[in-house]
């Protein structure tokens, strides 16, 4: 004898299924794109690396202090241009800028952004200005190793990078600096900026 339940259930509404649905698909698309959106710009780091050339070839007619003064001005320019690129890319993808990831990914970098500056008023003010460009790419390339991790896999490769040439920079002769600069600073950031704007959307 069957048992009958004294209420019966209810169905649920089609309008509540078809919301439910929705939901679910706007959830596994967000996750989809987060899972292959980085922040980092890669034409923004094309821009960068151009102004990098540029800083260098200048910076190489010019003596101690003023070769430390156009690098200066040169990472000022870079910042803005990565924040700027960064903004439009993220607007462009329609996903919010300072994510949890993003923010994880300036957390990490700053570091030895910091310790760069300390490091630099340092050597200059000890007259060791030569192992500026050696420091410059290993500590840049401690930081976009370190902050890639929130990104996807090929920023920390270009971070790998920047410390491979930054070490033999710091054994190198100080006349290659300018030569280990621009392949540094401009050539990496064009050769990887590349790479990122055609596989992860600019």
């Amino acid at each position: 004898m069957p048992v009958i339940p004294l209420r019966p259930s209810r169905s649920t509404p089609p309008e509540m299924q078809e919301r439910a649905m929705d939901n679910l698909r706007y959830i596994r698309e967000t996750m989809e794109r987060a899972g292959t959106f980085t922040a980092v710009s890669g034409w923004g780091e094309v821009v960068i690396g151009g102004t990098a050339i540029v800083a260098a070839l200048v910076a190489s007619r010019l003596a101690y202090p003023g070769w430390v003064i156009a690098w200066l001005v040169e990472a000022a320019l870079a910042a803005g241009i990565a924040i700027l690129f960064m903004t439009f890319k993220a607007r462009a993808a329609s996903m919010p800028l300072l994510t949890g990831p993003v923010r994880k990914l300036i957390l990490s970098f700053s570091p030895p952004m910091l310790v760069g500056v300390m490091l630099t008023a340092l050597f200059v003010n000890r007259g060791l200005q030569s192992l500026l460009p050696g420091s410059w790419m290993l500590l840049y390339g401690t930081g976009v190793v370190t902050a890639g991790t929130y990104s996807v896999s090929i920023v920390p490769v270009m971070g790998a990078a920047f410390m491979l040439l930054g070490a033999w920079a710091l054994f190198a002769p100080a006349t290659w600096a300018t030569a280990l600069m621009v392949a540094g600073f401009g050539g990496l950031h064009i050769v990887f900026g590349t790479l990122i704007a055609r596989r992860y959307g600019g």
